[in-house]
């Protein structure tokens, strides 16, 4: 499948499409839906699902160099109010900050500061994982180990600086439950591994 191919599919899901087609206008620098509900459209027309079926949440990164919690709390909350009407859990994160709260809201897990909002994809769980498109106005898709882990319904760990076994066997876990089709890799890294 082509990233049009793959632009056209995670469109389907409407909510993936309202963000898509509303995120320009909040002018956001750096700013990417990422992961889950982008992987799992797929995983869905895969497998014959609604295209919203197992979808937690919708994550929208961007990167603003203010760390203060105050500055994202105020995007956090316009964001809000564009997206309301869709009764979706829409997370909206500025990864300039993420290595403020990470270890204390994940454990004793070190996470470097990050440059870009590229640099947070490539600290997921999951090969798989590892998707965003753009909301600058011009869609384009960040899948820096390629697409094929999701066409082929194939997790495995991503030797990340940030990883946690503990962690991807809980993710993995649910979602075995919602795509039993899925092949795990199990999660021999041990925790903190740095790739």
């Amino acid at each position: 499948m082509t990233h049009a191919d793959f632009l056209a599919l995670i469109r389907q899901n409407p909510i993936n499409a309202a963000i898509l087609d509303r995120m320009p206008s909040l002018d956001l620098t750096d700013a990417w839906l990422v992961s889950g509900s982008l992987f799992q459209a797929a995983w869905n027309s895969l497998t014959g699902r609604p295209l919203s079926h197992g979808v937690k949440d919708y994550d929208i990164f961007y990167f603003d160099p203010n760390t203060s919690w105050e500055a994202e709390d105020a995007q956090i909350k316009r964001v809000g109010k564009v997206f309301a009407d869709l009764g979706a859990d829409i997370e909206l994160r500025n990864q300039a900050r993420v290595h403020l709260w990470y270890k204390h809201h994940f454990g004793d897990i070190d996470y470097p500061p990050l440059m870009t909002s590229c640099e947070g994809i490539d600290r997921f769980l999951a090969i798989a994982c590892k998707v965003g498109v753009s909301l600058d106005g011009r869609e384009r898709i960040y899948a820096p180990d390629g697409l094929e882990d999701i066409y082929n319904l194939h997790l495995r760990p991503n030797p990340c600086a940030n990883f946690s076994a503990e962690h991807y066997a809980t993710k993995t876990a649910r979602w075995l439950e919602n795509w039993p089709e899925l092949t795990v890799e199990p999660a021999d890294l041990p925790s903190g591994l740095s790739g």
